[in-house]
Formats: C-alpha cells, sequence, structure tokens
C-alpha cells in the first residue's frame, strides 16, 4: 500500500476502529445472537449503489433487519434462468425463498447516474453500463414521449424505472406466487436527497409524497 492510497483510505480505517471500540462493543450481545441464529429480515430492498445513497442511514436500519441488494441505478431485470451470471436475481431469490422475507421495495432516486447514462446512450461508451440499462429502456421512451425537458424526463424514467423493475419482479414465479397468495408485497419508493423527500407509489402508479 503506498503512502497516497494510506492516506485516502485513513478515514475509514478510523470509521472502523469507531465502529469497533464504540458500536460492536455497546451492542455486542445483540451482534452474537444474530451470528449465532441467523438473518431474518422482513424486507428485501433494491436500491441504487450511488454513493450517496445508503438505505441504513435513511431508514434507521440495525444489522439483521433488512436484506439489501445495491446495483446500478436499483435495477431488476426480468426473469431469465441460464448460464450467464445474474447477481441481482440470485440476491432476489434468496431473499425471496430462502430468507422467506414479507416485502420487497425497489427504491429508486433523484438524479441517478445510471439513469443519466440511459437517457444520453448515443454518447456512452463502456462495457457493460449500457447493456445493464436496457433493463430500463420501457421507462425512457416512456419518459421522452411525456415530456420535453430533460430534468423533468430524467426525472420521470428515474420513477418509470421503479415501476419496470416491479414488473419484471412479477416474472420470477416464485414472487408471484408467493403475492398472490398475500405472503409478499412488493413496493417502489423513489427518493429525493436534496429535499429528503420521499415517495411511495400507490396502485395507479403515482408517486405520493410519505408524511
Amino acid at each position: 500500500m503506498t503512502g497516497k492510497s494510506k492516506n485516502s483510505l485513513a478515514p475509514f480505517f478510523e470509521g472502523y476502529r469507531q465502529f469497533r471500540d464504540h458500536y460492536f462493543r455497546d451492542n455486542r450481545a445483540t451482534i452474537e445472537k444474530l451470528m449465532a441464529k441467523g438473518q431474518k429480515p422482513k424486507a428485501l430492498m433494491i436500491a441504487c449503489s450511488d454513493s450517496r445513497i445508503d438505505p441504513s442511514l435513511k431508514f434507521g436500519v440495525n444489522p439483521g433487519e433488512m436484506f439489501i441488494v445495491r446495483n446500478v441505478s436499483a435495477l431488476v431485470p426480468p426473469y431469465g434462468p441460464d448460464e450467464a451470471y445474474h447477481g441481482t436475481s440470485a440476491a432476489v431469490e434468496f431473499a425471496v425463498r430462502g430468507l422467506q422475507v414479507e416485502h420487497i421495495i425497489v427504491m429508486g432516486h433523484a438524479k441517478c447516474g445510471g439513469i443519466h447514462a440511459l437517457m444520453h446512450s448515443e454518447s456512452q461508451r463502456d462495457d457493460f453500463i449500457s447493456s445493464w440499462m436496457k433493463i430500463a429502456e420501457p421507462a425512457r421512451n416512456f419518459a421522452l414521449a411525456t415530456t420535453k425537458d430533460p430534468a423533468a424526463a430524467q426525472r420521470r424514467c428515474e420513477q418509470e424505472a421503479v415501476k419496470t423493475s416491479l414488473g419484471n419482479l412479477m416474472t420470477f414465479p416464485w414472487v408471484a406466487e408467493r403475492v398472490r397468495e398475500g405472503k409478499l408485497e412488493l413496493h417502489g419508493w423513489y427518493f429525493d436527497l436534496e429535499t429528503a423527500g420521499l415517495f411511495v407509489c400507490d396502485a395507479l402508479g403515482t408517486f405520493n409524497a410519505a408524511e
């Protein structure tokens, strides 16, 4: 490790020491119980990898309470088992079939970099992002058909992408089965960090401010 690396990583090591000397010490009994009995979260959250979006911080989540999957733009691909690698789909399967969560929350957010790349795909050169963002192409097409304002189109696409992912979740047979049986509920959320606003998708597909 170079001197430059040590300096840039120093805050993370200090954070670890704070965790070890304070949080871990003060909550050791709870942590030992979690490690001994395993995890039993009630919800799976699919959130964006954006470094500004921290679900545990925003929703007061303690260890063991929520199974969290993060990827570019909080997308869920359609069900499609094959020989390729499916990290998000594998996590959904583990949460639903293994942990038997009762809720799946897909949370998009304002000013998402992945959605911005999708909205400006003609200028992108990458190895993986463009292919991954094709999942949200229906959302982009809808957004561009409803507004010509770039900022409004981006926000509309961010919210429509949440609904696209919710629809894709229902293509997983064991997700759809548990939803029909009333054992699993799907939720669409949208977070705006600039205002700390949380918007929840209702049955009609409208995002309304949470209280």
